[in-house]
């Protein structure tokens, strides 16, 4: 493709709003704008008149049907297709409404509520995300939707990241004004996510029922080589892989997706993906599309791409960074230091928010993040670990430290840390790589939030953290505004702070059972497991704050603390059933056959070689014996423990269950099984070995 097709094929499947100030009257672009500014519903004329324009657009580009494209709390999307042909008389008509672009009512009785919604009451609604731009996919019109019951609770993961952006506007909104930044009325989180995925070969990916019922390897032994060479990451791409990766770009290209940067990861056949920043909305519909495009577009290559956080045992697993920054209407960065005392005001102040909120939300944080795959993740030294804390870099905690104390800083410039009477002094990016052990790190004008897993949404971290923020803000505002002295006001706030959340700013290395030990003495939470977490969602004091800023109420959090539950049960449930379908179907019919052959080997060799011992057979025979016992055995025990767990009719009890009894199962059959793997004649063993899987693409 040339470099000007390539330009203009970019976002070419949009319906930007470059699109639609070129398509629409004046007047109603502006209608459409001022609804949007004031949260205010779109009126049915405005809503007529874009339709029309978004329809004629979509035909344009091959769309036959639109659909309301929403993110239910399944965690993926969900979408409906209608044609936009309806009949008129002996001939058809191109139709769709204002009233049908606005609303739409999709069968919701299989989708997740947590008793949000009757299971006979099938009705569900559709709403437009006027925020996020529609575009054209596979023949169709993809309309960004927010998605509620009938009685109007949120069943999707977008109505609540919407609210939370409005909560952090607001907060901001009240701030602004005090530290001189005047006719500010928006201010958005903005967010980069980078996605890592692994590509195996779809011929082997078909010989493993682990890969395909679960997404991860149940089994399987440490290839002779693994990553301790670390000659991957950042490595030549693969001839393969490489046309993979270009043809992905042109498509994200073509939904307006800058797909910025790719390449090999840390882990061997591990690749990442990283676009430009956006609006934390739009940033999760693009990770949405990411996510799905990266998986549907390997298969034309005949890979698979797998986003399971944890796909091979003793191999680093995935996640999806989440840079986290926030800005004004008017371009201005607020996590930018900035050259003038105000400017440092409204960064500290800013920052030290920041610190509180993480401080004082480990536990929502830590929850926001908490699956079944990403608890194999985190804590793996591989990934942040489960302890959420904050990097700064050595030159800002210095500087804070400075402030904290009214002390000179003993940095490039010796002067006294006194908030809006001296400009900070310059401090760089950190150079060591902004240490990659952080949950949590500050990155020069952003955090970036290590910590969400690569299957997951973005919604879930990025409404914990606007929420979070926002109520620090609010907090600040209140404080602010009733000062006398607004210098002395602001001073003592960002000191009294320092000082009472420091113990969440931590630059040294995550890994270190130090740390572990250290963070205890500090008081900060070591939540391990999903079911550790998920708890802390329901307690009064966060109920109140998602209440407090309208992003949940009672009913939507209780809902989905159940279905993150359940969800985290169904998915072991799952894994556990395909371990005991391959263990009996698969490795011990194998391993049974293979001790035949060596007992027949043993006896031939016997009555040939009499005197002599066979002493290769005879040892291997023994151990995988002893080995077949054992995984037989184990088979048995997970097969009954699964049978006590669905007899428990609790779910929260049942989770408990799953993590206490199945799991440890399951680490017992695989650690028997992945013996007998290396024991094994390999043209015996049923599937494809990690050695295939990691390196199998050539």
């Amino acid at each position: 493709m040339d470099m000007n097709k390539l330009l203009e094929n970019y976002g070419c499947l949009t319906f930007s709003d470059d699109i639609m100030r070129e398509r629409i009257p004046k007047s109603t672009y502006k209608a459409f704008h001022e609804a949007l500014d004031k949260g205010e519903p779109l009126a049915k004329e405005t809503a007529t008149v874009i339709a029309n324009a978004m329809k004629i657009w979509a035909v344009e580009n091959g769309a036959t049907h639109f659909t309301h494209w929403f993110m239910p709390m399944t965690g993926l999307t969900a979408e409906k297709h209608d044609a936009f042909l309806e009949p008129d008389g002996n001939k058809a008509i191109l139709e769709f409404s204002g009233k049908t672009l606005r609303k739409g009512e999709p069968d919701a009785s299989s989708f997740p509520s947590g008793g949000l919604r009757a299971t006979f009451e099938a009705r569900g609604y559709t709403a437009w995300d006027c925020t996020s731009p529609a575009f054209v996919k596979d023949g169709s019109l993809y309309i960004p939707t927010l998605f509620c019951s009938y009685t109007g609770e949120a069943l999707d993961k977008k109505t609540p990241l919407l609210k939370s952006v409005d909560a952090l506007t607001k907060a901001s909104c009240r701030l602004l004004p005090m530290l001189g930044m005047e006719g500010i009325t928006h201010v958005s989180a903005s967010v980069g996510s980078e996605q890592e995925y692994f590509l195996v070969d779809k011929k082997y990916y078909e010989q493993r029922k682990d890969l395909i019922y679960t997404g991860r390897t149940l089994f399987g032994a440490p290839s002779p080589k693994g990553q301790e060479m670390e000659d991957h990451y950042f490595g030549t791409i693969k001839s393969r892989v490489q046309a993979f990766m270009n043809d992905l770009n042109v498509e994200l290209w073509k939904l307006g997706i800058f797909a910025k940067t790719e390449h090999n990861e840390v882990a061997p056949a591990q690749h990442e993906l990283a676009p430009i920043f956006s609006t934390t909305n739009i940033a999760t519909d693009h990770n949405q599309l990411i996510m799905e495009l990266i998986q549907r577009i390997a298969k034309k290559h005949d890979l698979v791409a797998l986003l399971h956080e944890k796909p091979f045992a003793g191999i680093n697993g995935s996640g999806k960074h989440n840079n986290w920054s926030i800005s004004t209407d008017s371009g201005v960065n607020l996590l930018e230091p900035g050259e003038t005392p105000y400017e440092n005001a409204q960064f500290l102040l800013f920052l030290c928010a920041i610190l509180k909120a993480a401080d004082e939300h480990q536990d929502l944080l830590r929850l926001s993040v908490a699956t079944a795959g990403n608890d194999h993740r985190l804590g793996a030294n591989e990934a942040p670990p489960a302890i959420i804390s904050v990097f700064l870099g050595d030159e800002l905690t210095e500087i804070l430290g400075a402030i904290e104390k009214d002390r000179a800083y003993d940095g490039k410039v010796k002067e006294l840390m006194k908030i809006g009477a001296h400009v900070l002094p310059k401090f760089t990016k950190d150079t060591t790589d902004r240490n990659r052990t952080s949950p949590f790190a500050f990155t020069g004008n952003k955090f970036e939030f290590r910590m969400p897993g690569s299957s997951s949404s973005i919604a879930g971290c990025n409404i914990v953290l606007n929420t979070v923020i926002a109520d620090e803000l609010k907090e600040f505002a209140d404080i602010l505004e009733n000062s006398n002295d607004f210098s002395s006001a602001l001073h003592e706030l960002i000191q009294k702070t320092i000082k009472e959340h420091k113990r969440i700013i931590f630059n040294g290395n995550g890994y270190d059972q130090a740390w572990i030990e250290e963070a205890k003495k500090r008081g900060l939470l070591n939540l391990k497991t999903t079911p550790d977490a998920l708890p802390y969602f329901i307690k009064e004091e966060n109920r109140e704050l998602f209440k407090r800023h309208h992003v949940f109420d009672d009913e939507e959090i209780y809902s989905r603390y159940e279905i993150l539950m359940e969800e985290y049960v169904k998915v072991l449930n799952i894994e556990a059933l395909t371990m005991v379908n391959m263990s009996k179907k698969e490795i011990l019919p194998a391993i049974s056959n293979y001790t035949k052959q060596l007992a027949d080997t043993i006896l031939l060799k016997q009555q040939v070689l009499s005197t002599n011992k066979s002493l290769y057979e005879q040892e291997i025979l023994e151990q995988t014996t002893t080995l077949l016992n054992q995984a037989y055995e184990t088979t048995l025990k997970l097969e009954e423990n699964l049978k006590q767990a669905q007899e428990i009719e609790d779910f929260e009890k049942q989770a408990l269950f799953y993590k206490d009894n199945i799991i440890i199962k399951m680490n017992e059959l695989r650690v028997a099984c992945d013996k007998l793997e290396t024991l094994t004649d390999e043209k015996l063993w049923p599937f494809p070995t990690y050695g295939k899987l990691l390196f199998g693409i050539l």
